[in-house]
């Protein structure tokens, strides 16, 4: 009977050490949430004023960066969306945090993975805002070479150029990501490929006219050959024989 009644305590004492053994590492999670929240928001607000100060939204104005942020359906300030940026990145962090505070290995093992992938994720987004950036300049450029040179599809071909950059840089991100790298890079061969056929078929047949005056206004003019004396003879002796059969 006694062996009976250790049979049936004995789990419920192992489960009531596991549980006042997890409890401090739960209070411990909670306490950093809360610290990790409040922190979050006070840095937030720090930047928030440093922004001001430097008149951070009309720099995003002159760069560039608030039209890229409303091409995004995004139509708060600069500076809020930022500041909203900096604000999660800080709640996640705290959450990774505090969810390692609980001494599980799943976790642990889930957050080792997460903290190797930020790096990737930061180059991943470096590489989208600094090339969205360069194919708009290329495509400014494109259109204005064109247009000087008398192309009368400038702006589709301008667009044609920034749509194909556009597409190399998504795949770079993807790539970067380590999201289904075979797919990604078979469907960028087959996308950056039909691109530059479309092109190609779309000049060739589009641009005959353009290419014709940008190769003759290459050309070298001709100096007038000098005429033959013997020629001109010959038109004089044609002159005295009309003259007298007169």
């Amino acid at each position: 009977m006694d062996n009976f009644m250790e049979l049936l305590l004995q789990p419920l004492r192992d489960f009531g050490i596991t549980i006042l053994q997890f409890v401090p590492n739960l209070l411990a999670m909670l306490i950093i949430f809360i610290a990790g929240f409040l922190f979050s928001r006070l840095i937030k607000l720090f930047f928030l004023r440093i922004f001001r100060i430097i008149n951070f939204d009309s720099w995003c104005d002159r760069a560039g960066l608030t039209a890229i942020i409303r091409k995004g359906d995004i139509w708060s300030k600069p500076s809020d969306v930022f500041g909203g940026i900096i604000y999660w990145f800080l709640i996640i962090l705290f959450l990774v945090i505090g969810l390692s505070a609980l001494r599980l290995p799943t976790i642990d093992n889930l957050i080792a993975q997460f903290f190797l992938y930020i790096p990737r994720a930061f180059s991943a987004l470096v590489i989208l805002i600094a090339g969205y950036v360069f194919a708009g300049f290329i495509s400014r450029a494109v259109l204005i070479t064109a247009v000087n040179s008398g192309y009368h599809y400038a702006k589709i071909l301008a667009e044609a150029v920034r749509l194909l950059l556009i597409v190399l840089i998504l795949a770079m991100s993807l790539e970067q990501l380590q999201i289904a790298p075979g797919i990604v890079i078979a469907a960028f061969s087959i996308v950056f490929g039909g691109i530059i056929l479309a092109l190609a078929i779309a000049f060739g047949i589009g641009g005959i006219d353009a290419a014709r005056r940008i190769i003759n206004s290459g050309e070298p003019e001709r100096p007038e050959q000098p005429k033959q004396p013997k020629q001109n003879d010959e038109k004089k002796n044609d002159k005295e024989r009309e003259a007298e059969y007169l």
